[in-house]
């Protein structure tokens, strides 16, 4: 799989039915831990800004373009007949991989972060919508500071559960930390950073529409739906990628 650097952070050139692959072709050939992530310029931005979370993402074993402005840096490094037409939006990645294991043994997934309520709507919606895929187990961390041991009660329920492919949905970049943290001791399986995909699965948020998606706008709506949460975020953020997108592109002319 192609990896293209965008801003520094490399970035797989592929699609959904690529990443799909690979995620389940490590899931069933799980003897140890890799990490999978969606990276936007969230992501990206403050993989190039903080040296903490650049050695975080440098863990990951898969990044996948999550934004479009990604795409589109990706393009622009590509020739035509390799160019991608869609990204690989990190909600969207969690059904598809969901659908791909309806039906096929092997495959047993584990969602853990969030409120109690936000998983159960997630277990009852995914069977719901994938009647024939295993929803091994789930788990929701205390809130607030863990006990001491907590790892080791994660890691546990894992085990317990035999899941080969976890969600954490812990939030940006709190997951990420985690996952690159402890990846040596985890149980085996693929990993996936997974951030709102769990409040949008479970009916608690609202997705932008398709349409402004496609055109790199969805950060534009979520700040409308949560101006107080989200606007700083991604003020700073996409000002930081697109700072140092530039600075990249004028720098080999210097």
């Amino acid at each position: 799989m192609k990896q293209i650097s965008v801003i520094g952070l490399p970035v797989a050139a592929t699609t959904y039915a690529g990443a799909v692959e690979w995620i389940l072709d490590h899931a069933a050939n799980a003897s140890s831990t890799v990490a999978v992530e969606a990276a936007n310029t969230h992501v990206a931005a403050l993989s190039r800004h903080d040296p903490a979370f650049g050695e975080t993402m440098a863990r990951f074993d898969l990044v996948v373009p999550d934004g479009m402005p990604l795409v589109w840096a990706i393009n622009q490094q590509l020739p035509p007949e390799e160019q991608l037409t869609d990204r690989v939006y990190g909600p969207t990645l969690m059904l598809e991989t969901l659908k791909a294991t309806d039906g096929k043994p092997g495959f047993r997934h584990f969602l853990f972060g969030g409120k109690q309520s936000t998983l159960d709507k997630l277990t009852a919606n995914f069977a719901e919508q994938f009647p024939g895929t295993t929803i091994a187990g789930a788990y929701s961390p205390p809130f607030g500071e863990w006990p001491a041991d907590e790892f080791e009660t994660v890691c546990e329920k894992i085990r317990e559960s035999k899941a080969n492919l976890i969600w954490v949905g812990l939030g940006c970049p709190k997951q990420e930390h985690w996952i690159a943290r402890h990846k040596d001791k985890l149980p085996p399986g693929v990993y996936f950073g997974i951030g709102a995909a769990f409040a949008f699965h479970a009916g608690e948020v609202r997705q932008s529409p398709p349409a402004l998606q496609k055109i790199g706008m969805e950060w534009a709506y979520r700040v409308a739906m949560e101006p107080r949460r989200l606007f700083k975020r991604y003020f700073t953020y996409n000002s930081l990628f697109l700072y140092h997108y530039l600075r990249d592109r004028v720098a080999p002319t210097r």
